[in-house]
């Protein structure tokens, strides 16, 4: 349990913590790292202790009702956080929703999960390509035009605060898959020693500023623009919170992430033409494919391991004939 524990969290904390900091650290590169660190690492303190206090221990902010903490863990609990390891350092966005949480979960759950997430995903290329279309000339294009221009002291706050205001929101959606492992109640040491490996790791994510999957971020128009990296931020907060009301089902935070940066690289494109046609698609068409081969990576894992004894069993039948 204390193993797989360790693994998932490092494994999500190296995938996933990049699309809520992902920007802030591109645009903060200029600060030192104990500043960053000390600014998140406060916000998650304060998250997950409100949290465990306000829902009597439950880290998870009841996302973990519906999936029961096993009684026994066996060897094949630690393979999803490790095969998720891996695929990070390969740079691939992997839904890790799927990899971590489904082996804990009935058929059920994970086919609820998995069509949360692609609805997740539709709404905020939907949302982010209406906004974007409207606000492309008027706002995005000044912005590219002027970013070597100085930035003023409203936007870098404006980036901090809406920087909060998304972790906070990733942190309530995302608590189930960082603390699956963990016993559903959590006693105050427990807590406590959770929280200091939680900002161990993040520590380690901002004296990186961020790691392979950063490329995503990078790789995006004008993303490294504190103005624009703001209304990012507050498109996905708002979608995130939307779908965390909306029920106790968990989901792929990656998917609606992913939805987001793809609504806006296609409308950027069509308002401004700053780019050939056949680069920003081919942006788009790459995030989603590593999107959906992670997930299918992530759902054989799963099959295989919730399937075990029957595939050891043909096996033998095979073997013995």
């Amino acid at each position: 349990m204390i193993i797989g524990f360790l693994l998932s969290l490092y494994a999500c904390v190296s995938n996933d913590v990049i699309q809520t900091l992902g920007t802030f650290l591109v645009t903060t590169k200029d600060k030192p790292v104990w500043q960053v660190w000390l600014y998140t690492g406060t916000i998650l303190v304060l998250t997950f202790s409100i949290g465990w206090f306000i829902n009597d221990g439950d880290m998870a902010f009841g996302l973990l009702d519906r999936i029961p903490h096993p009684e026994t863990f066996y060897w094949w609990h630690i393979l999803p956080p490790l095969i998720l390891i891996y695929l990070t350092k390969k740079g691939i966005p992997v839904a890790t929703a799927f990899l971590i949480i489904s082996i804990f979960s009935s058929n059920t759950i994970i086919g609820m999960m998995i069509a949360k997430s692609f609805i997740g995903y539709i709404s905020a290329l939907i949302v982010s390509l209406i906004l974007y279309f409207f606000i492309a000339r008027k706002v995005e294009k000044v912005f590219l035009y002027m970013k070597n221009k100085k930035i003023s002291t409203p936007w870098i706050v404006a980036k901090w605060l809406s920087t909060a205001v998304l972790w906070v929101a990733w942190l309530l959606q995302d608590g189930a898959k960082l603390f699956v492992f963990l016993p559903r109640k959590l006693t105050f040491l427990q807590m406590v020693l959770s929280l200091v490996v939680f900002l161990a790791l993040l520590y380690s994510i901002c004296y990186k500023r961020g790691g392979e999957i950063q490329n995503i971020i990078k790789l995006k128009t004008n993303t490294q623009d504190i103005r624009s990296a703001t209304i990012i931020d507050i498109v996905y907060a708002i979608i995130l919170i939307y779908f965390l009301n909306l029920n106790n089902i968990p989901m792929s935070t990656t998917w609606v992430f992913l939805g987001v940066l793809a609504g806006r690289e296609i409308a950027l494109y069509n308002r401004l033409r700053f780019i050939t046609e056949k680069k920003v698609y081919k942006h788009v068409i790459k995030d989603i494919t590593k999107a959906i081969i992670g997930l299918v990576v992530s759902i054989g894992v799963v099959f295989i391991l919730n399937q075990y004894d029957k595939i050891i069993t043909i096996l033998k039948h095979y073997i013995n004939l």
